[in-house]
């Protein structure tokens, strides 16, 4: 018998021990990644209600030698919850959609205790039902879930003031490729007993186990948000103005966005219903800006105070304040379309990259440069610039679609990584390596920590059963 026919075999064997609605055959929505690369292999779906039941799947998939694909909100883009027939035999999807449980809160620790399937933007309410704040966000928060943010370490836009995934994460509860359960989740700042299996899980994406709960860091919620967009004259300015507003405004900055005109341009041809904040023409380059603050600070003064400032020193030559919540929602509704926008375009290459913060005017000229010398293509520049982080994609010129490029995308991936790498910076910022990047990783990744990572993965997983094809080969 095949090997794949005999993990069909195997799967249909072993969902007749389990509850009798846990297996089902996987439906199209797992299949589908958001980019459309890659179209998964038909197989089945385990939808456990518990960490006892997906410890129980784990060691009876690792008894078979039976590939899992652990499975979340479904909205990373590197396929990394997509495991295409070419990649592994037939796999178990293992979904965390049925463990959704907020299991406490601790408010006078900041501190929430959290099934790995909790969506994130029920994550985010239930921390303001207790007057708290959990800061992560991201354009898919309305559908990812907390254990596959965490087996990411996903960044998002209000990284440069609280951190990232991994930095707001402080225990874990995961089941390891043999089915053990490691009982993880702690809820303190300081523990050096020994190696950090929490940070070696966050960001492994599903390779090395998988996370079924996480105690997570909340924050007060600031009393008071600004938010602004400010014209600048180019990318330059922008680490300009975002030294200017360290120095006025400290630790107060949630989020700065830099955004291209591009990427306005693209809303008004695809989602002209988005209410754009300038009138008229966009500026060529503009940065939004996010403050919170504690009570009896004006955010709007503030504002107003960073952009007299930064018009007097010539880095910033308009701005829009918001004068109210709904415009604040507004302004973050533009930046959180751009993403929608560019799917909508079809961009020929997408690359998600960071570099050190005084590179970045020095990336895009140089990255700019490389494409035009490629052929002629519309880019968008766009990201988190506060910590380096760039979203730079190139598209066809209008009236194209990117299926009349598809041989030039490995050329453009190929001159935006090696500029990337040569800069000192990284090839996946805050998207992970997944299958789309695996190549790249083996290319670029420093020789040491790759012969560290394959030894680690050969150690906790020596029948290659987690999230087989993914990060590694």
């Amino acid at each position: 018998m095949p090997r794949d026919s005999a993990d069909r075999t195997f799967i249909e064997t072993l969902s007749q021990h389990f509850a009798a609605d846990m297996f089902t055959p996987a439906e199209q929505s797992y299949l589908d990644e958001p980019r459309g690369r890659w179209q998964g292999a038909e197989g089945f779906v385990a939808r456990p209600r518990s960490t006892q039941e997906v410890a129980d799947l784990v060691k009876a998939c690792a008894e078979g030698g039976i590939g899992i694909v652990p499975y979340g909100g479904g909205t990373g883009l590197v396929g990394g919850q997509i495991a295409p027939a070419s990649d592994t035999n037939t796999p178990l999807i293992l979904s965390l959609e049925r463990m959704t449980r907020i299991r406490a809160i601790y408010p006078q620790e900041n501190v929430l205790v959290a099934d790995a399937g909790v969506i994130l933007a029920n994550i985010q309410s239930a921390a303001a039902d207790a007057d708290r704040l959990f800061p992560l966000s991201l354009a898919s928060e309305g559908s990812a879930r907390i254990g596959g943010l965490l087996s990411t370490n996903a960044g998002g836009v209000n990284v440069l003031r609280y951190g990232n995934a991994r930095g707001l994460c402080l225990g874990l509860e995961a089941v390891m490729p043999d089915g053990s359960i490691w009982h993880g989740l702690k809820r303190l700042h300081k523990d050096n007993s020994g190696y950090d299996l929490r940070d070696l899980l966050i960001g492994s994406e599903g390779t090395l186990g998988i996370i079924t709960a996480a105690s997570l860091k909340l924050f007060p919620r600031p009393a008071a948000h600004g938010t602004a967009f400010f014209a600048i004259r180019d990318a330059d300015a922008a680490l300009g103005l975002l030294s200017l507003a360290r120095a006025q405004l400290g630790e107060s900055i949630s989020g700065f966005e830099l955004i291209h005109r591009t990427g306005l341009d693209f809303l008004t041809e695809t989602l002209p219903d988005i209410r754009q904040p300038f009138p008229g023409a966009p500026p060529e380059w503009m940065v939004l800006i996010d403050i919170g603050l504690p009570r009896g600070i004006d955010p709007l003064a503030a504002l107003e105070e960073l952009f007299m400032s930064a018009e007097a020193d010539g880095i910033a030559y308009d701005a829009i304040i918001a004068q109210s919540e709904a415009q604040r929602q507004e302004f973050w509704s533009v930046r959180e379309h751009i993403p929608e926008a560019n799917r909508r375009i079809g961009s020929v290459s997408s690359h998600d990259v960071s570099v050190p913060l005084g590179e970045l005017p020095n990336f895009i000229a140089q990255v700019e440069q490389a494409i035009g010398q490629i052929g002629e293509f519309r880019t968008n520049c766009f990201g988190h610039v506060g910590d380096g982080n760039l979203h730079f994609n190139v598209f066809p010129p209008p009236g194209r679609t990117r299926n009349d490029y598809l041989k030039e995308r490995d050329q453009i991936k190929r001159a935006v990584h090696d500029i990337t790498h040569a800069l000192d910076g990284s090839i996946s910022a805050e998207h992970g390596i997944g299958r789309l990047k695996k190549a790249d990783l083996a290319r670029y990744g420093d020789p040491v920590k790759l012969a560290a990572m394959r030894a680690i993965k050969d150690a906790l997983d020596p029948k290659g059963i987690m999230n087989p094809g993914a990060v590694l080969p």
